[in-house]
């Protein structure tokens, strides 16, 4: 399961964001193991936002899209610079 967030900062944003991320949500299921679904895309955090203001904000997004894995363990988070 993949999906892409992006938050742009006003019309001059680029098509890309500037930070790519990679967030992994495993939800075990009773008498079933377990749901992992794995999301990438590309974010422009806001000024003055954090990593962990980014990665809250991507999993409310996540959460609000997919709600049966708001209770979800993360087993991977990765926000980095999406320029290389």
């Amino acid at each position: 399961m993949t999906t892409q967030t992006q938050q742009t900062t006003g019309p001059a944003a680029q098509q890309q964001g500037t930070h790519h991320f990679v967030l992994t949500l495993q939800m075990p299921q009773p008498d079933q193991g377990f749901v992992t679904a794995t999301f990438a895309g590309t974010f422009t955090p806001r000024p003055g936002d954090t990593r962990a203001d980014s990665y809250e904000l991507m999993r409310e997004q996540i959460t609000q899209a997919h709600p049966h894995l708001e209770r979800a363990n993360v087993l991977f988070f990765s926000l980095e610079r999406n320029q290389l």
